[in-house]
Order: C-alpha cells, then structure tokens, then sequence
C-alpha cells in the first residue's frame, strides 16, 4: 500500500501537469460560458482521486484513471443537463452527446491525446486573447491551465486573493460574453498571437526566477509551468517556431544556473561568485539545442538574443572568461529591436565590466526618461555599484539605500547592505 504522503506527492504532480489539459478539453464540450463547470469537474475527479487511492492504493496508471474519471464525471453533466439550456449543443459533433446510444463514444473522442493537446494549445490562446490585459493573461494561465488555487496565484503577485477573484471573474465574463474558441490561430495571426502568449510565458518565468515574492527569490514551481507551457508550444507542427525554441533556449539556460544563485541560508550569490560547478551541464547542453534549432526563418528576436547573451554566460569557463565583447555586441542589436530602458540599464552593466565604471556612469547619464526608472531598485543598485567602483562611497551608499527601499525580496535587500557593508 502506498504512504498517504506518496499518493499527495503523485496527486500534487499530476494536478500541476494535467489539470489545465483537463479543463481545457472540458471547456471544449461545455463552452467557454461554462469555464466553473470544467474547474469543478476536474477539482471533483481530483477528490475522488484522493479519497479512493488512500483507501484502495494508487493505479498503476495515474493518468490515465484521473482522465477517466473526469471524463465520467463529465458524461454526468451532460445527462443532467442535456435538456436545459446551460450548454450549448447546437454544435453537430456537441448533438451526438445529447443521445444516450453516442454520448460516450462521442466524449471519447474528444479525450484522443492529440485533441488533449490541441485544446490545451486552443486554452493557451485564448488566455492571451490581446483584449486581455497581461495581468489577467497571468491570471488565468495559473489558474486554469497551471492548477495554481486562488490563494497560490495572489501569493505570486503578492496581493489580495479577493482581487485575483476579480481578476478571474472579469476575465470569465469576457470569456462569456465573447464566447472566446479554443483553437489555434490561423496562419496569418498565428506569429502575432504566438508573440503574446511567448510574453506572459516569458513573465511567468521570471516571476519564478527572480520572485517578487518577500520570502522566495527563486520559485522553481513557476519555472518549472513556465518551461512546461513553452514545449506545449514546441510539440505542434504549427507553433514550433523559431522564437518558441529561443525562449525554451533561454529558459534552459537560465536555469542550468539556478542551484548557484543562492546560499543554503538563501542569501543571493553574484554570477562572479556563483560555483560553477553547480551549473546543471545537462540543461545548457539542452538549451544550446534548441538555440540551434531556433537558427531558422527570417525575425531575429529579442528571445534569440537574449538566449545567445545567456549562452555566453554558461560558455565561460569562469568569470573572468566571460566575453563581454559579444554580449555588448547582442545587447547593441536588443536595443536596435526594442528601445527598452531596462535593456539599456543592463547594457550599462555591461558595459561596467567589458569598459569600467566611467564609461559606464557616462552611457547611464545618457539614459532618457530616467524619471521612469527612479522607482525600479536596479537602477539604483547599478549607480550604487559604479559609484562604488569611483570611490564615491556617499553617492554609493545612497542609492543602494534607495534600491533596498524599492525591491520587497528580503535576499536582494540583504545583499543590497552587504554591498554597503562591504562584504560583496
């Protein structure tokens, strides 16, 4: 008989990396108006998962039981309300459900795994519909395609479960009103659409990297959703596009380095300190595939960028080997592609390594709209640092004061005193 502790790991697992397939094809039957009656199916399939495998032991086939389970429990929706007007059946393929001789040949059919994964893509869309705000897009993907509960999803956005509440209603309600399809976009919308979806990707991932969280500087939990949802991508035919594979290449890259980005006691440790012998071989290994799987098509990306930055960091042997040259030559192109202010700051940084603290301090005094900037503690903690590089300790110290006051992670202001203290 398997420990209780076991069967919640399993059922903990399983509910991260296929509740949002579930809700996703029972979205597909029930209708996108009916987004509570897909979630409450799958959260009933889940209990009954916990109740019978704590008390008969876990399937041998996890999956497998927890799908027909839920797909159970959703043929019993349909009989009870097969005659009301809940659902929406007008749908030919929907009619076959309304008759007890094709009801569960029919549901069967939408379970087959290559419709599982289609809808899962189809959810993935629509949750980053453009008339969706990006903080509603986050949302929803954590909630409905991540299994993350309310409270979870407001504890990674450090706010209220009541405004995620609102947040999850107003997007429902669009969902509703609009009665958004689960489908892949055409070809003509499918790199626009993709772009976004790649965005709130790419923000989930680094709200995991690096936490807005007080007590967590790294939450694997969202990395790990994050990559999840960005080989959803990479295992169809038609979104495996050359971004989708840098993103996935920048992703593995970053985290290859994650287990020597903080002490045991959780302090912050700088990418020159970090013991490079912790750096998992496997994922770089794993990311420079997919870099060189992305070296195709015509766009040039701010991912395919990023990736190639992030390769030259897991390319040095040491810190020192570091060739700040090239990764000043890819910063140069990121702001050719994007004139963004935080690709500009960390160029500066750049810079301070490959040229100095002057030349960095007079590319920064070049920087427009620093008015923008002034409440982002990386800005400070960059003056705070090449003024400390000067000798100014006064101008140092004042503004890595001014960055401990602006980030809310207790590791970076630890680290953030230590560079006052000296001790970094």
């Amino acid at each position: 008989m398997e420990s209780n502790n076991n069967i919640d790991q399993t059922l903990n697992h399983l509910f991260r990396e296929e509740s949002g397939k579930m809700v996703s094809v029972l979205i597909k039957i029930f209708g996108t108006e009916n987004i509570e009656m897909a979630e409450d199916v799958v959260q009933d399939a889940l209990v009954k998962a916990l109740e019978t495998w704590k008390y008969n032991g876990m399937p041998d086939n996890p999956r497998a039981w927890l799908y027909r389970t839920a797909k159970n429990k959703a043929i019993d929706v349909i009989r009870r309300n097969k005659h009301s007007k809940l659902i929406d059946f007008s749908d030919p393929q929907k009619q076959l459900l309304t008759s007890g001789y094709t009801l569960e040949t029919t549901m069967d059919n939408y379970w087959n795994e290559d419709g599982i994964k289609d809808d899962f893509l189809g959810m993935m869309y629509a949750c980053c519909h453009p008339e969706i705000s990006q903080e509603n897009q986050i949302t929803f993907i954590l909630k409905s395609l991540c299994g993350f509960s309310t409270k979870e999803v407001a504890k990674s956005f450090l706010t209220s479960p009541d405004t995620i509440s609102k947040r999850l209603y107003r997007t429902k309600e669009y969902f509703r009103k609009n009665r958004i399809s689960l489908q892949i976009p055409t070809n003509k919308q499918i790199e626009e659409r993709t772009h976004t979806v790649l965005s709130a990707i790419y923000l989930l991932f680094n709200e995991g990297y690096n936490s807005t969280h007080a007590d967590q500087l790294i939450r694997k939990d969202l990395i790990g959703q994050a990559m999840l949802l960005c080989k959803s991508l990479l295992s169809n035919k038609r979104t495996k596009l050359p971004e989708v594979y840098a993103l996935m290449a920048l992703m593995c890259f970053h985290s290859a380095r994650l287990d020597s980005r903080i002490t045991r006691e959780g302090e912050l440790i700088l990418l020159s300190k970090q013991d490079r012998t912790l750096w998992d071989k496997v994922l770089m290994q794993t990311g420079e595939k997919y870099l060189n799987h992305a070296a195709f098509g015509n766009n040039l990306t701010t991912y395919h960028l990023e990736a190639a930055i992030a390769f030259q960091h897991c390319a040095a042997q040491q810190y020192e080997d570091t060739n700040w040259k090239e990764i000043l030559m890819y910063y140069d192109l990121l702001l050719e592609i994007a004139d963004d202010p935080i690709v500009f700051l960390n160029r500066c940084l750049v810079i301070l390594e490959y040229k100095g603290p002057k030349e960095a301090l007079i590319v920064l005094k070049t920087m427009k709209n620093t008015s923008m900037l002034d409440k982002y503690y990386v800005y400070h903690a960059t003056l705070g640092e090449i003024y400390k590089r000067l000798l100014n300790t006064n101008l140092s110290i004042k503004h890595y004061e001014r960055a401990i006051k602006l980030t809310q992670s207790k590791q970076e202001q630890q680290f953030l005193k230590d560079k006052i203290a000296g001790k970094c």
